[in-house]
């Protein structure tokens, strides 16, 4: 399988980050550049360069958007996902990793790691629903639907 090599965010339509969400995105997407797995796959007969592909987000009109370049950035592509399926998982992620971030202030270490691993369900649960609406769109393995989710994460809570 092929992989992404450059993503970017295009936050135009969205109120600015604020400093500690622009932090995330960087770690999301450095954490996304060293290791994944991205391929398009073949549609309606078209052949789709193989990779590996650069990649933009954002969010407009409540869609997440992925418009896909090839290596030299000439234009494959675009689709839109519905935030929709994702609403409930994010705003949950975020209340998880809030309650994550004061746990490790004041718990003992089995707190913690009770709610670390409830944090880790979420977003693997996220990863799947990710899986689940790039099927068709986007060929990506787990580690990457993982990763993706986490940017589409911070991109959701910057906005």
């Amino acid at each position: 399988m092929s992989s992404l090599i450059d993503i970017s965010i295009d936050d135009s339509a969205l109120p600015p980050p604020t400093p500690a969400i622009e932090q995330e995105r960087k770690v999301a997407i450095f954490d996304l550049l060293e290791d994944n797995t991205f391929r398009l796959p073949t549609r309606e007969g078209r052949e789709v360069p193989p990779g590996p592909y650069r990649l933009q987000l954002a969010i407009r009109d409540r869609r997440l958007v992925f418009d896909i370049g090839s290596e030299n950035g000439d234009p494959l592509g675009e689709f839109h996902l519905s935030l929709s399926p994702f609403r409930q998982i994010v705003k949950d992620y975020w209340q998880i990793c809030e309650n994550y971030f004061e746990a490790v202030k004041r718990l003992p270490p089995a707190q913690i790691e009770a709610i670390d691993m409830a944090r880790r369900g979420i977003h693997n649960e996220g990863a799947r629903v990710l899986e689940e609406r790039l099927d068709g769109k986007a060929e990506v393995d787990i580690d990457t639907a993982r990763r993706l989710f986490t940017l589409i994460c911070v991109l959701h809570h910057g906005g």
